[in-house]
């Protein structure tokens, strides 16, 4: 049996939570990580995971864009007295590992970061003091330190209902942020050609990495729109492909959604995109066409198909309001075959075994009906 000895504290941001855990089993998956779910609500910030070593903690944090941080543990309770009591004990116990960042040719700071309570800068230095008993030798640095500790507390999910004490409180070395620096870097506010149904920055890097995607991937979006997630795919290496029945938003000479523009400029295109960030190397093509029309060679396969059909309704002009009724109920109506159910088994012919589709929908969608009519080879 593997041995999980590498105890670490994920602190995640409270932000598309229903993502959180789908993404860290896909990358795990993808790493081929082992790892052992010690925490037990994963509604909250702050979970302890046991990896076999530092390196495969590393390996997850270098993907996790739902990652804030991920610490070393040395400490976690539900009770002050406890926390200290076991963080002492784990001080004692590691003394030798814990020698080389308490050295005292070793700078260091200590943070204290508290969710769903708010406490003064004085208030925070208290907490720091109460864990005099740490032997720090080296000086504090507060700008560029060697070493980060951090103090977390955690006061409950709901902000009308916070308890007396903290629930959760856990201590740690910073190992490594998440890559949440991808979000702004990829934010559409700055981004050369974007459409109505432009996906948010988060949402496609999400995606992409339930998705899989790595190095040297064949990625494709049969409805690429703005070509949002091929961004972020590329981002991750993948070499992507895509398609959409619109020839205008193909060829950005639809009209503009911001504001402050009243025409496209000549040189908006997705692939201007992909160039924006770097990634104009791994741009293949995007073609006009409609994929519930199969255009593709059998021998043809995907590492990953991706996807947001929600686009499609999206995008639609404003028609009666009993028409968009039922256009919306179609797929719980008896007798009806929704198309998406066509798209899926033709992805299982397209993409390559082990590989992933991975399509965003209305949670509308997940009726025992639609669900059951889906193909088994891994698109549930």
């Amino acid at each position: 049996m593997l041995n999980m000895a590498f105890k670490c504290i994920l602190w995640f941001a409270q932000e598309h939570v229903n993502f959180r855990i789908s993404e860290f089993e896909s990358l795990a998956k993808m790493f081929g990580l082992q790892f052992r779910l010690v925490s037990q609500q994963l509604l909250k910030p702050f979970w302890i995971v046991e990896f076999p070593s530092e390196k495969t903690a590393l390996q997850y944090a270098s993907r996790s864009v739902a990652l804030r941080a991920i610490f070393e543990l040395y400490s976690y309770a539900n009770t002050l007295p406890d926390f200290h009591n076991r963080l002492r004990s784990h001080v004692d116990t590691h003394h030798n590992e814990l020698a080389r960042h308490f050295s005292s040719d070793s700078s260091f700071k200590i943070t204290v970061e508290t969710y769903n309570k708010h406490f003064s800068q004085r208030e925070k230095v208290e907490k720091i003091e109460t864990m005099d008993y740490l032997p720090i030798e080296g000086a504090v640095d507060l700008k560029n330190p060697r070493v980060e500790l951090w103090y977390l507390e955690f006061w409950g999910l709901d902000p009308k209902a916070v308890p007396p004490v903290p629930e959760d409180i856990l201590f740690g070395r910073l190992l490594a942020q998440g890559q949440r620096h991808l979000i702004k870097d990829l934010s559409l506010k700055k981004r050369k050609f974007i459409g109505n149904t432009s996906m948010d920055a988060q949402l496609s890097l999400l995606m992409a990495n339930q998705a899989m995607v790595r190095d040297g991937d064949l990625v494709f979006d049969p409805f690429v729109g703005t070509g949002s997630l091929l961004v972020s795919a590329a981002k991750f290496g993948g070499y992507v492909l895509g398609a959409d029945i619109d020839y205008m938003m193909v060829h950005a000479q639809c009209r503009p959604s911001r504001i402050s523009q009243r025409i496209r400029e000549k040189d908006e295109s997705i692939r201007a995109n992909l160039k924006q960030y770097g990634c104009a190397d791994r741009y293949m093509d995007v073609l006009v066409a409609d994929f519930s029309n199969p255009l593709w060679h059998p021998r043809l396969s995907f590492d990953s198909i991706i996807t947001d059909r929600s686009s499609i309704r999206n995008s639609r002009g404003n028609g009666k309001s009993e028409n968009k009724k039922e256009w919306e109920r179609g797929h719980t109506q008896r007798g009806h075959d929704p198309l998406s159910i066509h798209f899926a088994l033709l992805a299982a012919e397209l993409v390559l075994r082990f590989a992933r589709v991975f399509c965003k929908a209305p949670e509308t969608w997940r009726t025992p009906r639609v669900l059951a009519s889906l193909p088994s080879r891994g698109l549930r």
